[in-house]
């Protein structure tokens, strides 16, 4: 396992170049038997530029990081942590059944 934070330092940048809140990105690090576990919190209204349509910018990060990990000799792995009030706390309202 790589001691460095490399891996770390190059998420956050690449967050927050792609955001409009970048003073909220905060990325913690967790090295384990696993590999290297970086988890990302961002903006609430950040959530679906670090996503992406389709999960395409996700993906990419985690593809990225993985290149950063191969060449630091460790296994990166990558967790967007829903923040406070998203979408798993609102209520969804779904139309009543239309009678016939």
């Amino acid at each position: 396992m790589a001691n460095s934070e490399q891996d770390q330092e190059f998420l956050e940048f690449v967050v927050r170049s792609i955001i409009d809140h970048p003073e909220d990105v905060k990325v913690d690090r967790k090295v384990d038997e696993m590999g290297v576990l970086l988890t990302l919190h961002v903006n609430q209204q950040d959530m679906g530029q670090v996503i992406g349509r389709s999960g395409s910018t996700a993906k990419a990060l985690r593809t990225l990081l993985r290149i950063v990990g191969i060449k630091n000799h460790s296994r990166v792995n990558l967790k967007i942590e829903e923040p406070e009030g998203g979408e798993d706390n609102k209520t969804i309202v779904k139309d009543p059944p239309a009678e016939e």
